[in-house]
This record gives structure tokens, C-alpha cells and sequence, in this order.
């Protein structure tokens, strides 16, 4: 018996999971409904801003709706389809609000973050559910953004002090619900666990966009301390995060 068979049988051709037999054998039916679904897109990305704002709502709550639901079914069979259907319904579910509320005449700047805290929850539901590692980041960093907007707004030159007090808290609560949750679910450990690590460096972070009452010699030297605190934690502890995150 030839052990070899297998890896000398020639693969069938594909393009992001679909075979080219399945394009090949596919049904009219199935091309007519494509060119009739992309013609309704095209049609109502042309006359978007002409419909009316409820019309408007629907048609992107639709819209993304749909990209999620058909991400989903396809998570299994085809992942690379999709995390783009996903990608698709994010951006477009934060360009299309932002659009809308222009449209709209909205300009409050507490509006747009809000709009941001509510689709980045929708982003971090979705890679926890489908199990996808970069919405759960891209969640959380929208989470995070929303939190240093809140803080530049509530503190006027903030010393190291008080910078210090609003973010080590959050990075010590991160990478506690990182411990928490490596017994059940390793990846979102692993990005809760990274952005525990990005959060720990913000309040250095934060004093290149607001006036701060502190030396640059002192934002160094905390620089400095804290990434050699990293180093040698994660060195020290080797045996314990990789656990969490492998």
C-alpha cells in the first residue's frame, strides 16, 4: 500500500474556502440572487443620503445585520470569509452611525464617543462569541479610547499621581479577569492579558495629548520602571501567564 497517496493527490483548486468546483456547478439561481443583492447595495449606497432618516437607520441596521448573520454561518466552513464579513459589518456599522449623525446635524462630541462605547461592546460580543481575537481587541481598545476621552475631559493637568491612580487600577482588573478566564477560555485570556500589558504604559502614554504637571525626566524614569517591572514579572512568572495564554 502506498503511504504517499494522499500528499501526491492533487488538491482542488479554491478561493477563500469556496472550491471551483462549487462555482462550476453552482445554480442560476444562486448568480441571480447574487447580481440582484449587489445591485440593491449599489442602489441604495447611491441614494443614500436622498432617504429619509428612518430609512436611513434600517437600511445599515440591515446591512450589518445581515454581514454578522452570514458571518456566523460561514464561521465553521469558511473562517476567512468569515472575519471579512465581520470586518465589513464593523466598519460599516461605526461609518454608516457616524454618517447618519452628520447627516443629522449631530456634532456633540459626547454623542460620537458614546456611539464608539456602544460599537465597540457590539465588536467585543462578537469576538467573544465567534471566538475572533481582533474584535476582542479592537473592543476593548474602544472601550479603552472612550475611557481616556472621559479622563481628558474630568482632569485638568493631571499630575503623575492621578494618572497613575486611573489607569494601574484597570490594567490590574484586566489581567485579574485574564486569570479568571484562562480556565475556560485561553484566547480571550490572551487579549485581555495583552491589553492589561497596553493599559499599564498609558498614563506615560496619555502625556503626549494633555498638559501635564510632571518633568519629562519623571515620565521617563516611570517609563523606564515600569517596563523593567514588566520584564521581570513575566520572567518571574513564565510558568503561570503561559498557562493563561497557550
Amino acid at each position: 500500500m502506498n503511504l504517499y497517496v494522499d500528499d501526491m493527490t492533487p488538491k482542488p483548486a479554491s478561493l477563500m474556502g469556496v472550491s471551483a468546483t462549487a462555482v462550476t456547478n453552482s445554480n442560476w439561481k444562486i448568480w441571480l440572487f447574487a447580481l440582484v443583492a449587489i445591485a440593491a447595495l449599489a442602489l441604495s449606497a447611491l441614494n443614500f443620503n436622498s432617504f429619509g432618516l428612518p430609512l436611513q437607520i434600517g437600511i445599515s441596521t440591515l446591512f450589518v445585520f445581515i454581514c454578522y448573520a452570514f458571518a456566523y454561518r460561514y464561521r465553521s466552513r469558511t473562517p476567512v470569509i468569515s472575519y471579512v464579513l465581520c470586518g465589513i459589518a464593523s466598519v460599516a456599522m461605526l461609518l454608516l452611525g457616524l454618517h447618519i449623525m452628520d447627516l443629522s446635524d449631530v456634532h456633540k462630541s459626547t454623542t460620537y464617543i458614546g456611539y464608539l462605547a456602544f460599537c465597540s461592546c457590539i465588536w467585543l460580543f462578537n469576538g467573544l462569541v465567534g471566538r475572533m481575537a481582533i474584535f476582542q481587541i479592537c473592543g476593548w481598545l474602544g472601550l479603552i479610547g472612550t475611557y481616556s476621552w472621559l479622563l481628558i475631559q474630568k482632569l485638568e493637568n493631571p499630575s503623575w499621581f492621578s494618572l497613575e491612580a486611573s489607569w494601574i487600577p484597570v490594567s490590574v482588573v484586566l489581567i485579574w479577569m485574564a486569570w479568571l478566564a484562562h480556565h475556560t477560555n485561553k484566547q480571550a485570556a490572551s487579549v485581555l492579558m495583552l491589553v492589561g500589558g497596553l493599559v499599564w504604559f498609558l498614563p506615560e502614554a496619555m502625556t503626549f495629548v494633555v498638559d501635564t504637571d510632571m518633568s519629562s525626566r519623571l515620565i521617563q524614569l516611570s517609563f523606564t520602571a515600569k517596563l523593567v517591572s514588566v520584564g521581570v514579572a513575566l520572567f518571574l512568572l513564565r510558568k503561570k501567564w503561559v498557562e493563561w495564554v497557550m
